[in-house]
Order: C-alpha cells, then structure tokens, then sequence
C-alpha cells in the first residue's frame, strides 16, 4: 500500500458499528462507534453512518478528496458484487439494502462491501498475525462464530462470489438446532450466544461467567469442553480441507480464552496421519477489535508489497 494511501473503514456488527480513517501503515487515525440498531430500518442507519464517516474525516483533518475509497466488513450474509445486505438474523430491518450505492453517490469515491469475517482476515494478513501465511484461515469466536479462509492474500470466494460460512461447519450430528436449518453447527456450540444459553440453565448470566466459573464449577466446565470440542472438531476440518499454513483465532472468546483452545486444536491436528502437521501455526489474532475497521479499510487501499512485509 502507498506510503500516503489513506481510506475509510466500516465495521458493521449486529449491535455497534464501527467508522474509522485507516492510514496505510494500518493505523487508525480517528475512530468513531456508535449502536447499530437495525431495527431503526436502514435509511436511519445510513443517515448515521454517512454523519460517522464525515465525523472522522474532519477529526483526522482529512478530506474526501484524499481518499482511495470506502471499504465496509459487515455481519453476512452480503452479496458484495451487488453491494447488498442479506442478514434478518443480526441486521433486522435490513434486508436486501443496497449500503455501497449510496455511500459511493455521497463521497464520490469507490465503496467496497465484503462479509465481517473476510474483512478481519485481510487486516490481519497485512499488518497481524498473518503476515505472509498463504493459506490463512481465520476464525472469529464471539456473539457468532465466523470465519474466512485467503489464498495468495486474496479471499476465497465461492460460487457467485458467496462467502463460505465457516461456523456452520457441523461438529456434532445431535447436537442443537441452528438457525441455519442444520444442528450441531460449530456456531450453535461456541459461539457466546451458545455458552450464554447454555449457562443461563443454570443461573449463569452470560458467557463471560460459564468461563470465569469453570475451573470450579463441573456445569461451567462441560459448557466450555463443549465449545473447545466443537473448535477442535472444525478446526480438524478446516486442517484437511484446506490445509492452511495459519490458522487464527480471533474475536472475543477466541482472543480471551486463546489459551483454552489452542492447546486443544494442536493436540487434536497432532493426531492427524495424512498431512503434515508441523506445518501449521495456530496463533491468535493481533489486532484485536480493530481488525475488522482496519481490514475494511485494506479494501479499498491500493495493494503493494510493502503492505504483506512481516
């Protein structure tokens, strides 16, 4: 990326969204969040987000002008040929919305719209944790469980320019029903949605608890087994599948508990016979919360060596 390439980056999740001016060098140079609340409808989401990204420029002292573009990492499933939405589970009331027209007739300036997960992957390919791997996969475990997979630096996409959803990998045939259609997806497992549920049957308020009392607690224990067994058993997939060189674990729950799970998926990818296992890395994600605003700014910043320099 040019040493004066500057971009706008949008991290649009379920409950908060955030709006920052990223430089070339990855860093945020001002920030801004605010509460998603999709059930606004989505034209009161625009009309925020549009007051967000003008809210930034004028912070970092920046104008339109000098910008490469918009890139925007939202909560999927998005169509980003098209520039729409396709999410009623976490982005109620915007169904089928057009984001990047709009955006791009405001500015005047190229808009990119890409899934959450590819654009956290992106941002920690070209200035996280993984730097150079090819393959990367990523695995994001928070409210939801996502992920993404980037090959040669560029993201896997599958027919129609669909994003594969990662967390609907099934890891255990009986295992809850999903809204997806399926049961015992990864994400019904260990997402923090899942660990909440779980723990609420027994008085605990959210996940955050389930793992604070699990070393002393057997019913907080066997709700996290079961969300470490569910990481392992997809991260043994995601292994022979496409044999990455990296795997990353990402989000909330991943980056918190990163030493709950790591061990576990070594031990379980040590046991694999076909391939080599000492070839893969599991690392945990560097960027933090951040990897989703500074990957959606990488999107519209123009690509050069510099950007994949460890």
């Amino acid at each position: 990326m040019t040493g004066t390439s500057k971009a706008i980056g949008i991290d649009i999740g379920g409950t908060k969204t955030v709006v920052a001016a990223v430089d070339s060098s990855g860093r945020v140079v001002s920030q801004t969040v605010f509460e998603t609340r999709s059930e606004r409808g989505f034209n009161a989401g625009l009309t925020e987000l549009v007051e967000s990204v003008r809210r930034v420029l004028r912070e970092a002292k920046w104008t339109r002008e000098s910008l490469c573009g918009i890139g925007i990492g939202c909560t999927g499933p998005v169509k980003p040929p098209r520039g729409t939405i396709h999410n009623p589970y976490t982005l109620p009331g915007w169904e089928d919305a057009d984001i990047v027209t709009p955006l791009r007739q405001t500015f005047g300036i190229p808009v990119y719209l890409e899934n959450d997960a590819d654009a956290a992957a992106v941002g920690e390919f070209h200035f996280g944790a993984g730097r150079q791997a090819n393959p990367l996969v990523m695995a994001t475990l928070g409210t939801g469980v996502g992920g993404a997979c980037l090959v040669n630096g560029q993201i896997h996409r599958g027919v129609n320019g669909e994003h594969p959803e990662l967390g609907h990998i099934p890891v255990l045939p009986d295992g809850p029903s999903c809204y997806c259609g399926a049961q015992g997806c990864w994400e019904s497992l260990a997402s923090g949605t899942a660990i909440a549920a779980a723990g609420k049957e027994f008085g605990f308020p959210d996940s955050r608890a389930v793992f604070a009392a699990a070393p002393a607690d057997p019913r907080a224990a066997a709700i996290v087994q079961s969300a470490v067994n569910a990481t392992t058993t997809a991260a043994w997939t995601l292994f022979h599948t496409l044999l990455p060189q990296r795997i990353l674990l990402g989000g909330g729950l991943g980056e918190a508990h990163f030493d709950c799970f790591a061990p576990a998926i070594h031990r379980k990818i040590s046991r694999a016979t076909q391939f080599s296992k000492q070839s893969v890395e599991v690392l945990k994600a560097q960027l933090g919360n951040g990897a989703g605003v500074i990957g959606a700014a990488c999107l519209a910043l123009p690509p050069t060596s510099s950007a994949k320099q460890t």
